[in-house]
């Protein structure tokens, strides 16, 4: 396991269960001041007070964004969370792979070959040059997306939260891009950042990539905009309504998140279940990190 090899390397013991940490089984924190969790686990109200009930006083998310934590309740109740960095590469390449399958309708193609039908498709592939790529957020990895963006020729826009970071306004982006991608943290403030109506703003045959949250898209709103043809198609690795579905096997159950269900029925809809991060370099930069993290709060309490 790679939670044992690291803690070995950095002289740490480590107390490693597999059970996703809840209200119920909080107890099994009892004796360890800090905790790792991961993205997927959304830590409730209840499950911080029974955290700080059995003594612990830090969590290590292993993700960048905090979105799944409370971070002013957890402080109520005198927990303290931090985050991790790891190597932006995994999810930058990940981020112009869904890009290329997008614009080169390869979900299509796939299905067609799958049954045997070897025949062009209907719809002709665009070459990244000949494209406008608007990225939202330019922290480490959109940052990484348009360093790679820049070796296929194309224009590429960039707005981020802080205005020296970006090249364009928000609405500029959305109305000059072909390509829209999502790499912005969300917040309450980024909530649907392309809502209805930013998405009927789009191009006319533009994309959707989104690495980023699923929440920062209105999904519904993109369901219309796709259907009625505005927008020629999608690539999600993040979805809303995600937890539950996502890195669990459906294949003999029905789905129960109707726009999950809805958006693989579409043919211009590539969808991959929160994998652009799953590398062995970023594993090895998450859970190392996480374990970094607890020893400098230790540190940082005993100092």
């Amino acid at each position: 396991m790679l939670f044992r090899t690291v803690g070995n390397r950095l002289g740490v013991s480590l107390t490693v269960t597999a059970a996703a940490v809840d209200e119920t089984n909080a107890e099994l924190a009892r004796g360890s001041r800090c905790i790792s969790v991961s993205h997927r686990n959304q830590i409730t109200h209840s499950m911080l007070h029974a955290l700080s009930g059995v003594g612990v006083e830090y969590i290590s998310t292993r993700s960048v964004g905090y979105d799944h934590i409370d971070l002013d309740y957890a402080r109520a109740v005198g927990i303290s969370v931090g985050n991790v960095a790891y190597s932006p590469n995994g999810v930058a390449d990940y981020t112009v792979m869904l890009m290329l399958m997008a614009v080169r309708h390869t979900k299509s193609t796939i299905r067609r070959t799958d049954s045997h039908d070897y025949r062009l498709g209907v719809n002709r592939g665009k070459e990244l040059r000949d494209l406008t790529v608007g990225v939202v957020g330019t922290g480490r990895i959109g940052t990484a997306v348009v360093d790679r963006l820049r070796g296929f020729g194309c224009r590429i826009l960039t707005h981020d939260q802080r205005a020296e970071s970006s090249d364009a306004t928000l609405d500029e982006l959305i109305d000059q891009s072909d390509i829209v991608t999502l790499h912005t943290p969300l917040t309450a403030g980024t909530h649907h950042l392309l809502d209805h109506e930013r998405i009927g703003r789009m191009k006319p045959g533009s994309f959707v990539v989104n690495t980023g949250r699923g929440a920062l898209l209105d999904t519904e709103a993109l369901i219309v905009a796709l259907e009625d043809g505005r927008l020629a198609g999608a690539a999600l690795d993040v979805l809303e309504g995600e937890e539950g579905v996502f890195y669990s096997d459906s294949s003999s159950t029905i789905v129960e998140n109707h726009l999950l269900a809805h958006l693989q029925r579409l043919p211009n809809v590539l969808i991959t279940p929160h994998s652009a991060y799953y590398t062995d370099h970023a594993l090895n930069d998450i859970v190392e990190n996480s374990i970094v993290n607890c020893l400098n709060f230790e540190i940082g309490r005993t100092a």
